[in-house]
């Protein structure tokens, strides 16, 4: 199922830019969680949530949008659906805020109208991984980049040959209060990356898991795969299907 995006956010310019269509893959069985699932650079929603729907996890309802079109500096200008703009697919790079701020806003906006009781999660994979990864930073310091506040609770974060945005300034956010280190430390954070990779390549996955686990984030597992390059196998998302299913406390079999 899918339904036409009509949200937008200003740039930095000025200009709104218009979110794609997102596709929705309903639970097959009891909906008790509900996972934001953001796609790479150049991609769109669709694709994934073809793949979604074949996991064995009829428990997750999986929403899957697509980003705005707007110009990417690492092709040169070119316009290209991204969650933010980057210049380099690494955590060196320098980090467009207000970029990243308005994506992680949307993924919150669209989890934000599930019921009370759903668990609620954000995964994704190279830019999407990446925004998924510095939403579940906001959420464990409890506000955005600008300092607005963070409106959702995060029960997971999945991310699959991608990086941490912001990595740099993350320490003095998470040292900030008690009950973001709370978070921090009881967040459980996925992170998965091929040492093939030559988009992004597997050290900047190493050294966000390392400067995750450095800042507070103790629920991190890293998974390596030796011959994976920028794409996903089925082993890599049968180890999703596994960590989710026991960090959300769902079944894997369709019979709940």
């Amino acid at each position: 199922m899918s339904f036409g995006g009509s949200s937008s956010v200003a740039s930095g310019g000025g200009k709104r830019l218009e979110y794609g269509r997102t596709h929705v893959v309903r639970p097959k069985g009891a909906h008790k969680a509900t996972i934001v699932w953001l796609h790479g650079l150049g991609d769109n929603g669709a694709s994934w949530s073809q793949l979604l729907e074949t996991l064995p996890l009829p428990n997750i309802k999986w929403i899957c949008p697509t980003a705005p079109t707007r110009p990417v500096a690492v092709f040169g200008g070119f316009p290209s659906t991204a969650w933010f703009d980057v210049a380099d697919l690494s955590e060196d790079a320098p980090d467009d805020v207000e970029g990243l701020d308005a994506s992680a806003a949307h993924v919150a906006n669209l989890l934000s109208t599930e019921p009370a009781d759903i668990k609620l999660g954000v995964g994704g994979f190279s830019m999407g991984a990446a925004t998924a990864l510095y939403s579940a930073t906001c959420y464990a310091h409890g506000k955005y980049g600008n300092g607005n506040p963070y409106p959702v609770n995060l029960s997971v974060s999945v991310g699959l040959s991608g990086w941490l945005p912001c990595a740099r300034s993350l320490k003095n956010k998470i040292e900030s209060s008690q009950e973001a280190a709370q978070k921090a430390s009881s967040v459980p954070l996925l992170l998965c990356h091929g040492k093939a990779d030559d988009v992004v390549l597997y050290k900047h996955g190493e050294k966000s898991a390392e400067a995750l686990k450095s800042t507070g984030f103790s629920n991190v597992v890293f998974k390596s795969y030796n011959r994976l390059g920028h794409y996903t196998v089925p082993e890599e998302m049968d180890e999703v299907c596994k960590w989710l299913t026991a960090n959300l406390a769902i079944s894997s079999s369709s019979s709940t």
